[in-house]
């Protein structure tokens, strides 16, 4: 592929944009936070974070990406400064880290397909079915690599045969199936209790300082904003591409899909379940949700038979969708170091599934991950906000965001959200997930870094990727800006 590989289109760019924002946070996780934070009331601080973290971000990692045309290492190291690739460096290992074990969900999601067009979902059964599959080894592990290898051999084909062709068939497929099932469920005797649950705001639940921290959290993961995913497909956007109208489709477009699915899987919940019981089954954790409860609802319904492998085919295009963009990244910082694609891309499949197979043979291995390195993305965040504001906010806004062609110009209100309202956001965020982590998690053993959920656990491998990212900063920076030398 060559370096000036660009998208065909405004469309072709969006698509896969949406295709990284669109992935099993909208499907198996918004449903769950929704309903432990009040249903509707999530809602409202959940839109009001799309504008006030999320589309900022999205916006700068377009602009970034536009800016520097390389990865997201290099692309620090040419923009910000060669000192500060290790910001850049730790948002690569964050989402390289998260795509080792994203990798392994994609893997689910295609096993459960095929073993609901099987017909192996049985109800009763699908609690079972469960724990045998997540102890088993060779399952996990040959589906792990199944959806590394699908996903690279989409990358290898480059930006316009790959990415693009693939994303244009997942996302309309996915969006498809999302709304078949959502007809479906808002169909069903009694699935109005559901939708007053997600429509019907209780205003007093506002006042919780727990809805709003996890409106932030979801609109932060969900959307890719401060993944560096945005900004790697940025580098094959076209010069005059406006980044504020695009950012705001993706983000928009995310949010729906979210709606759609909180649409597809709360009213059915209701609908089958007493309240009670409907609540507790979608506080299961995401596994327990998607992978026991979901058969078990599907099951009781008329046509459950049809609409489960529906189901799991959107939740797979979801995955996979995701998983492309996250192969990109790291291939993408391989490239700038001089690789070829498909050298890279050979590379990139290696590390994924040797990095993948602790999280596909142990599911605590994998929960761990999970917690360490989403949580890490608040970081990757807010070092986008920093990278930002240190090439100057005011230089940012108007060279690299308000760029001749674009339909939309930000004001200086924008520089004002990147240099002030992100970082406190960030620092609100944090600073609770710590205060939760010591005093409600874990209490007792909140510094052990042998714990799966502890603050011990992310410090120590957060402080050695930092580590040594700081110490060897000055080679990452040179590798990441060797293919413009070369």
């Amino acid at each position: 592929m060559s370096r000036q590989e660009t998208f065909s289109s405004r469309w072709g760019l969006i698509v896969a944009g949406l295709g990284m924002a669109i992935g099993t946070g909208n499907m198996w996780r918004f449903p769950r936070i929704v309903a432990q934070n009040g249903g509707a009331a999530f809602l409202i601080p959940w839109f009001i974070f799309l504008f006030t973290w999320s589309l900022p971000l999205l916006i700068a990692e377009f602009a970034i990406g536009r800016g520097a045309r390389r990865g997201v290492v290099g692309a620090f190291a040419d923009l910000i400064g060669r000192r500060y690739a290790w910001m850049g460096g730790f948002i690569a290992v964050t989402s390289v880290m998260i795509l080792f074990y994203y990798s392994v969900v994609t893997g689910w999601t295609l096993k459960y397909v095929l073993a609901s067009l099987g017909g192996q979902l049985d109800g009763p059964g699908a609690e079972q079915y469960w724990v045998d599959y997540s102890a088993s080894v060779w399952q996990p592990l040959g589906f792990h690599a199944v959806s590394v290898l699908i996903g690279a051999a989409i990358i290898s084909r480059g930006v316009v045969q790959g990415i693009e062709r693939a994303n244009r068939v997942l996302i309309p497929l996915l969006l498809g199936l999302l709304i078949v099932a959502v007809v479906r469920s808002v169909t069903l005797p009694g699935a109005e209790r559901g939708l007053r649950f997600l429509f019907n705001p209780d205003l007093t639940l506002l006042w919780n300082y727990r809805t709003w921290l996890e409106a932030l959290t979801q609109s932060a993961w969900s959307t890719g904003a401060g993944w560096g995913l945005i900004l790697t497909y940025a580098i094959y956007m076209r010069p005059d591409e406006d980044v504020v109208v695009n950012a705001t489709a993706i983000g928009l477009g995310n949010n729906t899909a979210s709606v759609l699915a909180g649409m597809a899987v709360v009213p059915t919940a209701f609908a089958i379940l007493s309240e009670s019981d409907a609540l507790d089954a979608m506080a299961a954790g995401n596994t327990g949700l998607t992978f026991i409860w979901i058969p078990q609802l599907f099951a009781r319904i008329p046509g459950g038979g049809v609409f489960l492998p529906l189901f799991f085919l959107a939740l797979f295009c979801a995955a996979l969708s995701s998983l492309i963009a996250m192969i990109e990244l790291a291939t993408r910082i391989l490239m700038d170091g001089g690789m070829t694609r498909r050298r890279a891309v050979r590379w990139v499949v290696a590390a994924t599934i040797v990095g993948g197979a602790p999280s596909a043979v142990s599911v605590t291995s994998f929960e761990n991950q999970d917690w360490v390195w989403g949580l890490a993305l608040m970081i990757s965040g807010l070092f986008i906000a920093l990278g930002a504001t240190r090439f100057g906010p005011r230089r940012f806004r108007k060279e690299l965001v308000n760029v001749a062609g674009n339909d939309i110009h930000l004001g200086r209100g924008y520089e004002w959200v990147l240099t002030y309202l992100i970082p406190i956001e960030f620092a609100g965020m944090f600073g609770w997930w710590m205060y939760q982590t010591v005093a409600v998690i874990d209490p007792t053993g909140w510094w052990s870094p042998f714990r799966t959920y502890s603050l011990g656990t992310c410090l120590l491998q957060w402080g050695l990727a930092l580590t040594l990212l700081v110490v060897f900063n000055r080679r990452i920076a040179a590798a990441s800006l060797r293919s413009q030398r070369n």
